[in-house]
């Protein structure tokens, strides 16, 4: 356990290295051409004509990390769980190649995926990721402020879907995580850089599958907060004055939910809930100016999105469960 704690600090060192090279490295893509923004659905970080090389090293890339990494996930799962020490090894060099090729391809090629695909690919795969911890939890932390969640109506026991998400989850994350990574180049916008060190800690994340790091809550629950701030920092950036939902509304999920999980004594649970709502009060009671009162239920947006995203999820896969059963 202690040589895991030994190679866990030493991936976590090597996202941050990563993540400075593409920041000191990224000035020589400044003068890339790019086209014009054109609304929130548009990716901005492409080039302005789709050219075969770019396109064919960027899928060539991605195809390749991903099927290697679902190989390695279902023999670790399926055929040698014993031997994880094998398979933690072999995780960290596989993305360290990948995302030494990912830097090179963006500075030869510079397109990712995102000349292909829509930007809400790429956003979608994140929520479908999140929203399924929240799914897998729900019998520990519940959904809201600590209620376990253990029947549901017509379902009833939810323990079946529930184990499913939590056995197969593996290929869903690695698919958003190296997906996510492939659509953006490896640029250096502050957005781009927080994002990527967010995903290089997924990438840990996914390393240590099998082990206790992967279910330290400590651990897991940065993970999850962490969007919090990636999120607000894109909107901020993006400069559309839409950060208050994504702040607040990924904050919303932090006091209804996450902290929960945690096991914290009461009063420091409640300190934190009163700090959400202090900043609630002075951002949308007119204080800052960036938000009304009456523009409050921003804040639920999010966190509604994502909760009725956990019950979808649940009773799909039950549904699909008596199926195959009476089959």
């Amino acid at each position: 356990m202690k040589n895991q704690w030994k190679k866990f600090s030493f991936a976590i060192a090597l996202c941050a290295i990563f993540v400075a090279i593409i920041g000191v490295i990224g000035g020589r893509l400044n003068d890339v051409k790019l086209l014009a923004d054109q609304g929130a659905s548009w990716y901005l970080w492409k080039l302005p004509e789709k050219e075969v090389i770019p396109r064919l090293t960027a899928w060539g890339g991605y195809l390749a990390h991903q099927i290697i990494i679902w190989i390695l996930i279902y023999r670790a799962q399926f055929k040698d769980k014993k031997k994880m020490k094998k398979y933690i090894n072999l995780m960290i060099i596989i993305n360290i190649l990948f995302i030494a090729l990912h830097i090179v391809q963006t500075h030869l090629w510079y397109d990712g995926l995102a000349q292909d695909m829509p930007i809400l690919t790429s956003q979608g795969s994140v929520i479908i990721m999140l929203v399924l911890v929240l799914a897998m939890e729900v019998q520990k932390r519940g959904l809201f402020f600590g209620k376990k969640i253990k029947k549901l109506p017509i379902i009833g026991d939810i323990s079946s879907p529930v184990d499913f998400i939590k056995k197969y989850h593996g290929y869903v994350f690695s698919w958003a995580i190296i997906y996510t990574f492939w659509f953006h180049p490896a640029i250096s916008t502050s957005g781009h850089l927080v994002g990527f060190f967010y995903l290089f800690l997924l990438f840990v994340q996914m390393c240590f599958m099998y082990t206790p790091i992967h279910r330290n809550k400590y651990w897991t629950f940065a993970l999850e907060v962490m969007v919090l701030f990636h999120g607000t920092m894109v909107a901020i950036n993006q400069g559309n004055n839409m950060w208050p939902m994504f702040m607040f509304g990924f904050a919303s999920l932090v006091v209804i939910t996450q902290l929960y999980g945690l096991e914290l004594k009461k009063w420091i649970r409640r300190s934190i809930q009163i700090v959400y709502i202090v900043g609630v009060i002075i951002v949308f009671g007119g204080f800052t100016g960036h938000r009304e009162i009456y523009e409050i239920h921003q804040i639920l947006w999010i966190p509604i999105i994502e909760y009725l995203l956990v019950f979808v999820f649940i009773y799909l896969i039950a549904i699909v469960q008596k199926i195959s059963k009476r089959s």
